[in-house]
């Protein structure tokens, strides 16, 4: 077994309830974390025999353009299509982050996290 992390993806989305998140839009990050048995890949050294980093960023970047009223929403989706296309994924843990959360206070970020497995 092994982990694949991807740390600080930035995206520029349009999440949120309020009407001007979804005009102005704000900044994300998301951090991203797969359980996998990585064996194989370890031995023979091909990229087929792994979990693809850049497949798991497209669908990361993919998923965050589309439009949700929920952090938790767009989590989910990130977490289905892992599931869905990586079949060597076992287990998937996301952090989606809203920079500067528009919340009525002096807050870095607001994080959720949601975990989904096989």
């Amino acid at each position: 077994m092994g982990f694949i992390k991807l740390k600080n993806i930035k995206v520029y989305a349009y999440h949120g309830c309020l009407v001007e998140e979804k005009k102005i839009g704000s900044d994300y990050r998301v951090d991203l974390k797969v359980k996998a048995d990585l064996t194989k890949s370890s031995l023979s050294d091909k990229l087929a025999d792994t979990v693809d980093y850049v497949h798991l960023n497209r669908i990361v970047k993919e998923e965050m353009a589309i439009r949700s009223k929920l952090l938790e929403h767009a989590a989910e989706r990130i977490l289905v299509r892992i599931l869905d296309e990586l079949p060597l994924v076992d287990i998937a843990i996301v952090n989606v982050s809203k920079i500067n959360p528009p919340i009525g206070g002096n807050v870095e970020m607001v994080t959720i996290t949601r975990t989904k497995k096989r």
